[in-house]
């Protein structure tokens, strides 16, 4: 019997419920055992999952797993994101038996991918997600038939830890080649890279590297140092050089032009002590929702992000 374990509605649960299949939106680990124990699959494939299934069930039947990397390198999370943040020169997709240890399964199938300079998150998911749509069906079938893939070589093994929202914040005293790539890392269907202007926050949508710009020998990273407001454009001081801003948003709104939120050289991005000083002391003493500072000088999401940012650490 099939049964696809999916939340939501989409296309793939469009076409699995028009084909007669059944369609299962509980992804705990407790409702896949339940369902797998009910209907005695003879193979599960497993793709995008994020939890950690158990050896008892693992051991129940095969399990094959499509993991977006070249592995035995890049196990674990987010792997696609730390490619690009890495400075990769190619991505990967293995369909892999899946084991007690993580991503060490022999690999049934490997493919490859280039990342090409302007690449983004977005832009690899889809070569990716094509490349499992041609290579997962003879993957399973060769596991049926009993194969177990190639072993992989535990002395090349590599991992990535998860990654959080609060980590698409820019640094903006890091080198413009890591702000790119932490720009283009993110975005689609996961949180934008972001900065603050004031206690406003920023989503940094789309922006590029300045190749031929000024030398400044009095730096300040995260000052603007151009405003284009024909273009929309804003340019900004990193580390070692200068990022154009092409297109950001603010929490919740539509995509815009830079230029129509960020107007002036005096102004910077980034939090600074003046904007962490405001948030704590307004932490400290409270923040009532009809204080008139709640509403025009810091912005409703910065509280409870700072609330985080503490939680973390801690």
């Amino acid at each position: 019997m099939l049964a696809l374990v999916r939340p939501g509605q989409d296309d793939v649960v469009q076409m699995a419920r028009d084909a007669g299949v059944r369609v299962v939106e509980d992804v705990s680990i407790a409702a896949i055992a339940s369902l797998v124990e009910k209907l005695q699959p003879d193979i599960v494939v497993v793709s995008s999952y994020n939890r950690v299934l158990p050896a008892e069930l693992l051991r129940s039947r095969p399990f094959v797993n499509v993991h977006y990397a070249p592995l035995p390198r890049y196990r674990g999370r987010a792997t696609v994101n730390w490619a690009i943040l890495n400075g990769e020169a190619e991505a990967a997709i293995s369909i892999h038996c899946l084991t007690e240890e993580l991503d060490a399964g022999g690999i049934l199938t490997q493919r490859f991918v280039p990342i090409r300079p302007r690449d983004t998150v977005s832009d690899l998911y889809l070569r990716l997600n094509t490349l499992q749509r041609e290579l997962l069906a003879d993957a399973v079938e060769r596991r049926l038939n009993g194969e177990t893939g190639d072993r992989q070589d535990e002395t090349m093994a590599s991992y990535c830890c998860a990654r959080v929202a609060s980590d698409g914040m820019i640094n903006w005293s890091s080198s413009t080649t890591m702000i790119d790539r932490l720009i283009r890392s993110l975005g689609g269907e996961f949180p934008f890279a972001f900065s603050f202007l004031g206690c406003q926050q920023i989503e940094i949508h789309r922006a590029e590297p300045v190749v031929n710009h000024r030398n400044y020998v009095g730096r300040v990273p995260g000052r603007v140092v151009e405003v284009d407001r024909r273009k929309g454009d804003v340019e900004i001081l990193t580390g070692d050089g200068v990022l154009r801003l092409q297109e950001i948003s603010l929490p919740g709104a539509k995509p815009q032009a830079p230029a129509a939120v960020i107007t002036s050289t005096r102004m910077s991005l980034g939090i600074g002590v003046a904007e962490l000083s405001t948030l704590i002391g307004e932490l400290r003493h409270g923040v009532s929702t009809t204080d008139e500072r709640a509403s025009t000088k810091t912005a409703p999401f910065a509280v409870p992000y700072l609330h985080e940012r503490v939680r973390q650490s801690s």
